[in-house]
């Protein structure tokens, strides 16, 4: 089992943050960083241990399309792997189905490149600067605290509270 870690890196914060700060209204039900301790032992080798995972919560009506995103975030060098909807993709093999037992329907999984851990860089390039005033706010209400969850747990498997 991979060590869990008590926060989650820069880069994985900065998904959420950005988010936040570019659509405001956007739900946040499944956004997730850090894992339940059902997540670990069902997937002990899952980047959200390591702190290296991201969900960001499926929200078109207010700005934040994870069909888009998917695909966009294919061309990012930081990301490992993306998980959405029934499928995995990843550089080195490319779109297959994904067999795992949330097929991420609700939320955009996507694991970081361990050099990129610290890459707090714009994630979301393609869509206009957020007001600052959205920057600042998104700051301070998606912060790492010392908890299991720093935002909301993740919804990999069925075994979390929030489903």
């Amino acid at each position: 089992m991979a060590t869990v870690v008590k926060k989650a890196v820069p880069a994985a914060i900065a998904v959420l943050q950005q988010a936040t700060a570019l659509k405001p209204k956007r739900k946040k039900i499944s956004d997730g960083l850090l894992p339940s301790v059902a997540h670990q032992k069902q997937n002990p080798n899952s980047d959200h241990n390591t702190g290296l995972a991201v969900d960001l919560t499926h929200d078109p009506i207010n700005g934040i399309d994870c069909v888009d995103i998917y695909n966009r975030f294919k061309s990012d060098g930081r990301v490992k792997y993306l998980i959405f909807q029934g499928k995995i993709w990843s550089k080195d093999k490319g779109e297959k189905k994904y067999t795992g037992t949330n097929q991420h329907n609700k939320h955009l999984h996507i694991s970081i490149k361990d050099e990129s851990a610290n890459d707090t860089s714009p994630w979301f390039g393609w869509l206009n600067q957020p007001k600052p005033i959205y920057a600042l706010f998104a700051s301070m209400t998606i912060a790492p605290i010392k908890k299991a969850y720093p935002v909301l747990p993740c919804t990999c498997c069925k075994l979390h509270p929030n489903k």
